[in-house]
């Protein structure tokens, strides 16, 4: 029985806890809200955030980063934009010989920096793993099958990891490229709103094939431009999750962009909602970074301008409808 350490107690931390301890190891999962906390180790449930799914024995909650002892790894889940905050103060108590395992999907929007890049600036002298893929938390807490993406430069980490987590019904896949496997988790958020938009919109499933299709293209532009193999891209951290992202309103992306193809106010979609869509988040920096460096992302624009440009819905599809004719390129 090994010891595995999850910082974020959200849908996706607790999934991964409860996967983990299906995995037979000893799980101790860190959470900020102390109703969590109680609610994990009293009524073996995270009534918050994944109401419905019973925790195993073998998971502790804590509310204090001291608690969590000295894991075989650490997996961090807090939301990407949080991740920064959360890991200088892990830092003082973790030991720098374990391993961070990034689950955090997303791009820092204060400085544009991926969320490794993050990580190896606050935490430099901890090993680092990307987990990133096609994964619905509820799905992979239930123990539905599910397969994921494990990259790091430290194959035998990755090869550990797998072997501590995997199980039948929790595939991993083994990667060396780190960039294109938390790119893809990344960007595929903006994507999933869009997508959503046009199910809201009730534009047609032609709509919505043509989209991702498009929208798959722009990932690997921009993987490229920050040293991702393309290979990368077409695999289950990037094509797997966004064709899963942009196909169920399981997705918390998805449904944000749903609610603006019905009409309903981007102000008061985010003021309802106790979970976070990382997309609206990514969107401006994505945005930001194609812009001052000239790569071409219509659809990513697009989101921008519903979610940050105040454009109306209707101007915006009728721009992404009137391009240019152009070659069909993907690589």
């Amino acid at each position: 029985m090994g010891k595995i350490a999850v910082v974020g107690a959200g849908a996706w931390g607790t999934a991964l806890a409860i996967t983990a301890a299906r995995a037979g190891n000893e799980v101790t999962i860190r959470a900020r809200e102390p109703e969590v906390v109680a609610s994990i180790n009293e009524q073996r449930e995270n009534s918050l955030f994944l109401p419905g799914v019973e925790i195993p024995s073998n998971i502790k909650a804590v509310a204090d980063f001291a608690e969590l002892d000295t894991p075989d790894f650490l997996l961090m889940v807090a939301p990407a934009q949080f991740v920064r905050l959360v890991a200088a103060d892990l830092s003082k108590t973790l030991k720098e010989s374990v391993p961070v395992v990034l689950c955090s999907k997303g791009i820092e929007q204060s400085s544009g920096k991926l969320i490794s890049d993050v990580m190896a600036e606050v935490m430099p002298k901890n090993p680092l793993v990307v987990l990133s893929g096609p994964s619905f938390a509820l799905e992979a807490a239930r123990g539905l099958p599910t397969a994921v993406t494990i990259a790091s430069k430290y194959q035998k980490l990755a090869q550990s990891l797998a072997e501590a987590i995997g199980q039948p019904t929790f595939r991993p896949y083994l990667s060396r490229d780190v960039v294109g496997a938390e790119i893809g988790g990344a960007v595929k958020n903006v994507f999933a709103i869009a997508c959503g938009v046009v199910a809201g919109k009730q534009l047609g499933e032609n709509a919505r094939a043509a989209l991702i299709t498009r929208s798959l293209a722009e990932m690997v532009r921009f993987g490229e431009s920050r040293g991702a193999d393309p290979e990368t891209m077409v695999g289950l951290s990037g094509l797997g999750d966004l064709i899963l992202t942009c196909s169920s309103p399981q997705s918390r992306n998805m449904s944000l962009g749903m609610a603006l193809g019905e009409g309903k106010d981007i102000a008061e979609i985010m003021k309802n909602r106790k979970t976070v869509a990382e997309g609206y988040y990514t969107s401006e920096i994505l945005y930001r970074i194609a812009t001052e460096e000239k790569i071409d992302m219509p659809v990513a624009k697009a989101v921008y301008d519903l979610l940050h440009g105040d454009k109306k819905l209707d101007d915006v599809i009728s721009e992404l409808l009137s391009r240019p004719i152009s070659k069909e390129e993907m690589f």
